[in-house]
Order: C-alpha cells, then sequence, then structure tokens
C-alpha cells in the first residue's frame, strides 16, 4: 500500500536534496598606479602607461560627445523617412507674387487676347525692338503659377518687336489691335488663348516632364519694371 501524499511530503521535507556546489572564480584585482605629477608630466615621452585617472575622464566626455551625436544622427534619418515624399508635379510653382493685386475686368479684343489694368503706368512706352526689364506671374485659369520672376527674385530681360517672345505677351504688352501700349511703372493682367502661346504642342519641357500641356491658356500678371540700360 503507497504511503500518503502528507508522509511524502514530510519525507521531502526531512531529507532535501543538495545543491551542487560550483566554485567561483577568482577575482583579480586590478592595480593602478597612483597619479602623480611626475608621472602626468613624463607620460609623452615614457613607455609607460598614461596616468588612469587623467585619461578616463576624456574617455568618458569622448563617449558621451559621440554618443549624443549618434543620438542626433537618428532624429535627422527619422524625420527623413518620414516626411512625405516630394510631389510628382512639383514643376508647378505655388508661388503667389501677385496675389494682392487689384481685381479688373478683362477686355476681349479680335484676336482673342484678353486684358485689363491693375494700374497704369506713368513712364516711357518703350519703343519696338527696346530691352525692357518685366516681372510677372505665369499660371493656369485654375491658378496653378508655372513661372514667376518673384520667385527668382529678379525681373525677366526681353526684346519687343523682334518675335522673340509670345505674341499674346508682344501684343498685350506693345499694344496693336485693339489694345493700348503699356507704359512703364504699369501693372496689367493678361488672359492669353493658345493661339497666341504655344499652341498644341506642350512646353516647357525637362527630361520628358512638360509644365504646360499643349492648347494651355495662360494667364499673365505683368508688371512693366522699365527700360533695360
Amino acid at each position: 500500500m503507497a504511503p500518503p501524499i502528507s508522509s511524502l511530503s514530510s519525507l521531502v521535507a526531512s531529507s532535501p536534496v543538495p545543491s551542487p556546489q560550483h566554485p567561483k572564480p577568482a577575482r583579480r584585482a586590478l592595480a593602478i598606479a597612483p597619479c602623480n605629477s611626475a608621472s602626468s608630466s613624463s607620460a609623452s615621452t615614457s613607455s609607460s602607461p598614461p596616468c588612469q585617472q587623467a585619461v578616463a575622464p576624456q574617455v568618458a566626455s569622448s563617449a558621451g560627445r559621440r554618443g549624443l551625436l549618434a543620438l542626433g544622427a537618428g532624429f535627422l534619418a527619422s524625420a527623413a523617412l518620414l516626411s512625405p515624399a516630394g510631389d510628382a508635379g512639383a514643376t508647378r510653382i505655388e508661388y503667389y507674387a501677385t496675389v494682392g493685386d487689384k481685381l479688373c475686368d478683362l477686355s476681349l479684343v479680335k484676336s482673342g487676347l484678353a486684358y485689363c489694368d491693375v494700374e497704369v503706368g506713368t513712364g516711357a512706352q518703350p519703343p519696338r525692338g527696346e530691352l525692357i526689364n518685366v516681372h510677372y506671374t505665369a499660371r493656369f485659369p485654375d491658378g496653378t503659377v508655372f513661372d514667376s520672376t518673384y520667385k527668382r527674385g529678379r525681373p525677366l530681360t526681353m526684346r519687343i518687336g523682334a518675335g522673340k517672345i509670345l505674341r499674346g505677351l508682344e501684343q498685350g504688352i506693345s499694344g496693336g489691335g485693339g489694345v493700348p501700349p503699356m507704359l512703364v511703372g504699369g501693372k496689367r493682367k493678361l488672359m492669353i488663348p493658345a493661339t497666341l502661346a504655344y499652341g498644341p504642342e506642350p512646353a516647357g519641357c525637362f527630361s520628358g516632364d512638360c509644365n504646360i500641356p499643349g492648347n494651355s491658356t495662360l494667364m499673365y500678371d505683368l508688371f512693366l519694371v522699365g527700360i533695360y540700360k
């Protein structure tokens, strides 16, 4: 007959199993020579190891600086990974330098050009064939800006009356066909149809990406800065 469980428990308690004894490794004491002025001053010319008390704070300080630099680099890398990728259509600049200009009602002329004067200039009328300085913001009818001299920080120098610029810009600046010429200091808005702009072909293309689709109507906010000298 098997003994009761309580008897087995008392038997185990009265006869504990000894735990195996593992020898502890001997500890070696590190002998560090005391620092004194003589040993420190001769460190650069002696082959003996440098003073430990003088080196330890430098090592700790250097390690701390490395840790801070690594932590900062980690934060920068995280920010770069979390920031959204650039827009594929980033070439269409969202820059509204002339958004504060007064509104005006456009007048349509026979060529299809529409214009209105925000501010009539008080300076001279540039003669045809002259170089002029013009600030402008160019955008699509939906308000998307695709070019701006204000963003570049300087006006564009162009020659009028030589067939070097868009026909709509030529008529809008030099006048003709029912459009009065601009005077220096004047501000004018133009709506240029595709027939007076780039026509059916896309423009402003670079590496296969074109800023201006074909058959685009273009809006220009012009400021005639002056005659180039």
